[in-house]
């Protein structure tokens, strides 16, 4: 029987590459939301300077005006057609009182 060897030292790990932070999938003349997030087939971003709330649902993208409204969070009903209900330091938003820009 041969002896064992000896085991070879390991290399270095390389150092782990920053993850992407994705595309931004609004005009850049906005700049960075203050809020955004994603439920199902929905995603939003809210611009309080621009005083815009972009809203993309299925691939379309409509751009509407927040108003005095300051937009934190989104909430839909699962499994329904029903527009998705904003949260504000009003209470709820909903869509449909929203001017639509595009």
């Amino acid at each position: 029987m041969e002896p064992m060897k000896p085991m070879k030292p390991m290399a270095p790990m390389k150092p782990m590459a920053p993850m992407a932070s994705g595309e931004a999938w609004w005009p850049k003349d906005l700049g960075e939301p203050a809020s955004s997030g994603s439920q199902d087939d929905l995603r939003y971003a809210f611009f309080p300077a621009k005083k815009r709330l972009l809203v993309e649902r299925g691939g379309t993208r409509k751009t509407y005006d927040s108003g005095d409204h300051q937009i934190s969070g989104v909430s839909q009903q699962n499994g329904t057609a029903a527009s998705p209900t904003f949260t504000s330091q009003q209470g709820t938003v909903d869509l449909e009182h929203l001017t639509v820009l595009d």
